[in-house]
């Protein structure tokens, strides 16, 4: 198997990073009854404004990092993880890269947001440390909002 690189996503990623968020999302749609925000977004968009990266092969890109900076906070506005490529840590690879970030950026909070019928993330948030903060309904969607503490360490 190719080995799995880190990077930085580019412009030319942006068809790319949206079938994987597709791929990775597309299931929730029944479950939820609503399109997850990530299917909305525009990936170019995101590239030149927010810190995205991605995961990839010599395939295709298998995961997705999607992180914008809010003052003393830093907002995991999207993880995926192609289901070609789901169960092999890749995830919380993305989710390490994340703290990294944090840490990099000076930035002691991440802080993220999902729907409450997506069980299985928020079981996972909670494994990876993330707290739960609050409730309540956006946009018709109830989300859940939950935060993580990063230490810094000299």
């Amino acid at each position: 198997m190719d080995e799995i690189l880190l990077r930085r996503a580019g412009l030319e990623d942006a068809p790319e990073i949206s079938d994987c968020i597709t791929q990775a999302y597309i299931p929730y749609v029944s479950k939820t009854g609503l399109a997850p925000a990530p299917l909305q977004d525009n990936c170019s968009e995101l590239i030149r404004q927010h810190l995205v990266y991605v995961l990839a092969d010599d395939v295709r890109i298998a995961g997705v990092l999607v992180l914008m900076q809010q003052a003393h906070r830093l907002l995991l506005e999207c993880i995926a993880v192609h289901p070609e490529y789901q169960g092999r840590g890749l995830g919380t690879r993305l989710f390490q890269h994340a703290e990294s970030e944090a840490q990099r950026l000076g930035v002691n909070v991440i802080v993220l947001h999902t729907n409450e019928l997506m069980t299985e993330s928020i079981r996972l948030y909670k494994r990876l440390g993330y707290q739960e903060v609050e409730r309540r309904v956006e946009n018709g969607c109830r989300r859940v909002f939950m935060e993580k503490r990063i230490m810094f360490y000299e």
